[in-house]
């Protein structure tokens, strides 16, 4: 892989209140210049990790005109986190307290919040109880009502149990899971997101977090009718909002998109074609949009 995969970031580790090590990537923190700017903070997906911002991480950070400080956080039992021994500790309340430890703890006050996924599903948890803390909130293909087909298909790709032999191996099981929703992806993206989703740990390729997970997952019962968060929702309608849909995705369907864009009139809705759940951020001028929106979050 590129040698920009490992670069450009500073190494955080610090404990969560109940005393779990957690993780982080600090972009850009030593440079003055993005003291004139909020710094972004960006939360993965379910069992997802810093690594898939890394590139978007550098596109902000590294702007020749504006940079700006990103943070990438690796949730409990993700990526470079320690697994939690009390497995029902993974849920929001206590992945929302983890941030904004990881924030009291990186000396940030306010931010602009990316959230993917599950971590769109924390930034709801705040806005509800914190709303003091976002500057702004980027929701990647995540609102307050999922549909159960895109959670099922979640539940079914993270626990079909694959295994693979290698990293060739590894994007060949992307692409039968992800390839008829991500219809754009060149074959240095499908390789970029192996090295995000798996890790090799004593010369195994696995999937970089704790399968406890997925186990929650699959114990949900996805088909009678979901909970919402559309009051928590309201906690958005102060604060400057984007939200960022796959136009292949099944969990976040164009109908709640248009419903969010109802409810708070001045935020700005993003369908990225060729996309899936969820799109990839530093593709198809995304990046650009992000960086518009933040620049308008700091005036707002």
């Amino acid at each position: 892989m590129s040698g920009d995969a490992e670069r450009g970031f500073q190494v955080r580790t610090f404990a969560a209140a109940d005393g779990l090590q957690l993780y982080a990537r600090d972009y850009g923190h030593d440079d003055p210049r993005t003291a004139a700017r909020l710094p972004v903070v960006c939360l993965p997906g379910l069992t997802r990790n810093s690594r898939d911002f890394h590139p978007l991480a550098l596109i902000l950070s590294q702007d020749a005109d504006a940079p700006r400080r990103v943070v990438t956080l690796d949730a409990r039992g993700r990526g470079r986190s320690a697994w939690d021994k009390d497995k029902s500790h993974y849920n929001l309340g206590v992945e929302s307290q983890d941030v904004l430890t990881a924030c009291a703890t990186l000396g940030i006050a306010k931010a602009i919040f990316i959230g993917t996924s599950r971590g769109g599903l924390v930034l709801h948890i705040l806005a509800a109880t914190r709303p003091d803390i976002l500057g702004g909130v980027v929701l990647n293909d995540i609102g307050p009502l999922l549909q159960a087909e895109g959670l099922k298909d979640i539940r079914d790709y993270l626990n079909r149990g694959r295994k693979p032999a290698d990293w060739d191996d590894a994007v060949a099981i992307l692409r039968q899971d992800h390839g008829a929703t991500f219809t754009t992806l060149s074959e240095r993206d499908w390789q970029e997101m192996a090295h995000a989703v798996y890790a090799e740990i004593d010369g195994r390729i696995v999937a970089d977090a704790d399968p406890a997970i997925a186990r929650i997952i699959a114990s949900l019962d996805l088909d009678g009718p979901q909970p919402d968060l559309w009051p928590q929702f309201e906690g958005f309608k102060p604060i400057p909002l984007m939200a960022i849909r796959g136009a292949n995705s099944r969990l976040l369907s164009n109908a709640t998109l248009q419903e969010m864009a109802e409810r708070h009139e001045n935020m700005t809705a993003l369908t990225v074609p060729g996309h899936g759940h969820p799109p990839l951020l530093h593709l198809e001028g995304i990046a650009a949009a992000i960086k518009a929106f933040a620049d308008k979050a700091d005036a707002a």
